[in-house]
């Protein structure tokens, strides 16, 4: 089976300026990510998917493969995830590469690790699945929001919450983003992705950072220093 991990890193982001290849503790954001890619051994091409030479110069350097630059389409605020990736393996498809599943690892993700992505491969074998997402544990428990009237009460949430010990509350998952592997088939010349059969892969919440703004962005410098980096 031929496995292709696609980073998306875009220039112009709005909430942090060139978030994509700001240096965190001394290496360009999507680095990270090339570089777990990389040391899962699993990939048969690491591609980062950029509208800016310079960017594509940077992911390179650290040995991702840029062998086009994105399209207009796909370059504006408007383009999601998932429209660059069908860009990309039909892009791979017309110079004649074919791959049977595509990982889509997020730049913002820096605390993601090569055995996160091992694990993740690993459990969509295992359930011979068509897609796997990443998801952690949420900080808090679901329980403990609310909504609040425009009187500021709390008294309906203090009713609700009464006597529940944490311990005896639901646990609830989201999405992190740090992963998603889809199954890729090829219809009428043309890549398409498959996900009906998709399952959750939980991940540790120390690993699940996803950088949005600068308060992330120093958090992921508080936490790098725990994660195994060297060589990188």
């Amino acid at each position: 089976m031929k496995h292709i991990a696609i980073i998306p890193a875009r220039s112009g982001s709005k909430g942090l300026r060139d978030k994509n290849i700001k240096s965190l503790n001394g290496l360009p954001l999507l680095a990270y990510s090339v570089v777990a890619a990389q040391r899962s051994k699993i990939f048969d091409e690491i591609m980062v998917s950029t509208d800016s030479p310079e960017y594509a110069d940077i992911a390179q350097k650290y040995g991702a493969n840029v062998p086009f630059l994105r399209s207009d389409k796909t370059s504006g605020d408007t383009a999601g995830s998932w429209d660059v990736v069908r860009e990309v393996l039909n892009l791979y498809y017309e110079a004649g590469k074919m791959f049977d599943t595509v990982c889509l690892l997020q730049p913002t993700s820096p605390l993601r690790t090569a055995s996160d992505i091992v694990e993740a491969y690993d459990y969509f074998i295992e359930k011979d699945a068509e897609g796997v997402t990443s998801v952690c544990e949420v900080d808090h428990p679901l329980q403990w929001t609310l909504q609040l009237s425009p009187a500021m009460s709390m008294r309906e949430f203090r009713k609700r919450i009464k006597d529940q010990p944490r311990q005896a509350l639901d646990t609830y998952y989201r999405v992190n983003g740090a992963i998603y592997i889809r199954k890729v088939t090829y219809m009428e010349q043309s890549a398409k992705i498959l996900q009906d059969q998709e399952y959750a892969y939980i991940m540790e919440r120390s690993h699940s950072l996803d950088i949005d703004d600068e308060q992330d962005f120093r958090m992921a410098e508080f936490f790098i220093k725990d994660i195994d980096r060297k060589n990188v």
